[in-house]
């Protein structure tokens, strides 16, 4: 199976003109393994049992914890290098006091060693078609398609918004963000379980 991709323009081309925009690769997910699925091929791989190789991975996932914890970068043969990467929960500047406190865990970096990378091996990548691709609408398309949909519904969820407006999952979040701040949308469900209607 190939890798899905599709085309999006860089951030810094949008006032060029269609000719000149700059366009780079975005990876589409095809699909996902669970950790059973992956530790049954694991096993198939080698003499551990099944109940063998989850409690390696448990191990590994505890081990890797606490020498994170401690600011060390850990390197896993064959697979690659980890280390935590910071940022701050509010700008910090010279004078600002207790800057100790300000400081939190962005992340785990990941680079994969050169053994991983022969492993994946020369990739064979499938573009999207072009209907894939998130539709380029103005706030003003997107207003008067959101005042239909709402003409005949109550309530909207994003996969609601993704369908009205033709966009991918991650397009649609930043318009819905936006409609937030400017007070178009409001949610009235959970912040995991969003539900979205419209400010009067």
């Amino acid at each position: 199976m190939a890798i899905l991709f599709d085309w999006y323009e860089n951030p810094d081309s949008y006032d060029k003109s269609p000719e000149d925009k700059i366009l780079h690769p975005r990876l589409r997910l095809n699909g996902s393994r669970s950790t059973d699925e992956l530790r049954r091929d694991i096993q198939a791989r080698c003499s551990l049992t099944e109940t063998d190789v989850t409690a390696v991975l448990d191990a590994v996932s505890h081990v890797m914890g606490r020498e994170l914890a401690e600011g060390r970068q850990v390197h896993l043969d064959g697979i690659g290098y980890f280390r935590v990467s910071l940022t701050t929960i509010e700008p910090v500047v010279a004078a600002t006091k207790r800057k100790l406190t300000k400081v939190k865990m962005a992340g785990v970096k990941f680079r994969a060693d050169q053994k991983l990378k022969n492993e994946i091996g020369t990739i064979k990548a499938k573009a999207l078609k072009a209907n894939e691709h998130s539709a380029k609408l103005t706030d003003k398309e997107i207003d008067r398609r959101l005042t239909n949909y709402f003409a005949t519904r109550p309530f909207m969820t994003r996969n609601d918004f993704q369908s009205v407006c033709g966009m991918m999952r991650t397009t649609a979040m930043r318009h819905i963000r936006r409609l937030r701040t400017e007070g178009k949308l409001k949610n009235e469900g959970t912040m995991l379980q969003p539900i979205y209607v419209p400010v009067s």
